[in-house]
């Protein structure tokens, strides 16, 4: 057995019935040269790769009294009959239908009496495809360990799993009340440290801002704008899918002479600003973007959470894209800068002294009642994916999809996940926020042509030859 840790125990304690914490992870599998595909072969096939990794076999132990956050109790099998379903996309069997089906299945909560995941397979896609639709709980897993159970899943070789044998003493009361002891005595030891290690760091931060000096065209920090994204959340969900080529994307950044992640930042910020005068009819003041930030990026980590954010102005109110480019960039140097400087692991370390019998409650509360994020407007998360391409039942997985909640106060989630030679794009709603999600999807693909167009590239973006047709916007 073994504690959740306090980021772990963020993700739990932060879901509401109106906030699902449950991340989703979507596979396009071409099953066409498949000889006598079926469900039942994709079960066999899937069982021993899915019985590999351990974390879809933990299942959460609560403390007695709530002293302490829960623990995690590996069981020694996977109940398939539970947790693999079959599902059907709506004819003609298309992007939007399955991203239908998608935001259907991300609108429900996942059972905290069962070990934290379900996977769909879902059938009626058009061109000889299925989709595996895997839905896990972000207390299992952040980004980057997702990302590397998915490659381990994906591996030529099954894994052979190690089952394990749990002793069911160490669930008893005196036993989960002394193990919580230990680890408070552990947490009070370290406080004094920490609050050395947090004043440290907020003492650099401020220093290195007032040496920076003001700049206007970017946000104050913890102070994001009101906007037609940041309302009370609905348990409903809505979700969108598009791909990108990836080598565009590289090529675009290599070309004005800046990172990836600033022209994925630079392109949701130019989306963003479409939205904002669609909705709002204004787009004047820059945005805040919640960034993940892996604080241990290891190949070999398979579960918990451990990352932090970084917090960047999104320059939504610049009208020409390659100065929204340059002020992303300057705005993400920024907020990495500002990130070591406070020390990456400072603020995931606070988390561990969440009161697990009062943090649930407090959560519930702001989640109908806040109608604004308190620090950003909504999440952007970039994650690189496998390089190579995956296999399962003989298939060949075309296309992966990921994408993270929605949180507190935030309509919106977008998450894009790099694929082999695919930047994927994925936006996550609730059901108040667009009339279409898709309409996000749409102006993310326009702004990146528009960048480059800007910067004097071909601005007709590739097809992605292997990805599913394109789902453009009802209006």
């Amino acid at each position: 057995m073994k504690r959740l840790n306090g980021v772990d125990a963020l993700m739990l304690y932060s879901e509401t019935p109106e906030v699902h914490m449950h991340t989703l992870k979507i596979g396009i599998l071409d099953v066409s040269n498949v000889p006598n595909y079926s469900f039942e072969m994709f079960r066999e096939v899937a069982y021993p790769r899915l019985l590999g990794l351990a974390a879809l076999r933990y299942q959460l132990v609560d403390i007695p009294l709530r002293l302490h956050h829960p623990m995690w109790w590996e069981n020694p099998d996977i109940d398939l009959d539970y947790h693999l379903r079959r599902a059907r996309v709506a004819p003609p069997g298309g992007r939007r239908e399955l991203d239908d089906l998608i935001g259907e299945i991300a609108s429900t909560p996942l059972d905290r009496s069962r070990p934290l995941w379900e996977m769909y397979v879902a059938e009626g896609l058009a061109d000889g495809r299925v989709a595996i639709i895997h839905k896990v709980h972000h207390v299992l897993a952040d980004g980057v360990a997702s990302a590397n159970q998915l490659a381990k899943a994906l591996e030529d070789e099954t894994p052979t799993p190690v089952r394990a044998v749990a002793d069911p003493a160490m669930r008893t009361t005196a036993q989960l009340l002394k193990a919580a002891g230990r680890d408070h005595a552990h947490l009070i030891r370290r406080l004094p440290r920490l609050v050395n290690e947090t004043a440290a760091g907020v003492a650099r931060v401020r220093k290195r801002a007032k040496e920076r000096g003001r700049h206007p065209d970017l946000a104050r920090n913890f102070a994001p704008p009101q906007t037609f994204i940041n309302h009370v959340v609905s348990p409903g969900r809505r979700f969108a899918t598009a791909p990108l080529s990836l080598a565009e994307v590289k090529e675009t950044g290599r070309h004005l002479g800046v990172t990836l992640n600033d022209v994925v930042l630079a392109t949701a910020a130019g989306a963003l600003r479409t939205l904002l005068l669609r909705y709002d009819g204004q787009a004047d003041a820059p945005l805040i973007a919640g960034v993940p930030v892996s604080t241990n990026p290891s190949p070999d980590r398979l579960t918990g959470n451990e990352f932090t954010y970084m917090m960047p102005s999104l320059p939504v109110h610049i009208a020409d894209p390659l100065e929204r480019v340059r002020l992303t960039a300057l705005a993400t140097r920024i907020a990495k800068e500002s990130h070591q400087l406070l020390g990456p692991t400072v603020l995931p370390a606070w988390m561990s002294y969440l009161p697990p019998a009062l943090a649930p409650r407090f959560f519930r509360l702001q989640a109908r009642r806040m109608e604004s994020g308190a620090v950003m407007n909504l999440t952007i998360s970039n994650v690189a994916g496998p390089r190579d391409p995956g296999h399962i039942a003989g298939g060949v997985l075309s296309e992966i999809y990921s994408v993270g909640p929605v949180v507190t106060g935030s309509g919106m989630n977008i998450t894009v996940w790099s694929y082999v030679d695919q930047l994927a794009i994925s936006v996550l709603t609730d059901d108040r926020t667009l009339d279409d999600p898709h309409e996000a999807t749409d102006a993310l693909l326009e702004s990146f042509a528009d960048i480059r167009c800007a910067a004097g590239l071909p601005g007709e973006l590739a097809t992605v030859a292997s990805a599913m047709p394109l789902a453009a916007a009802s209006h």
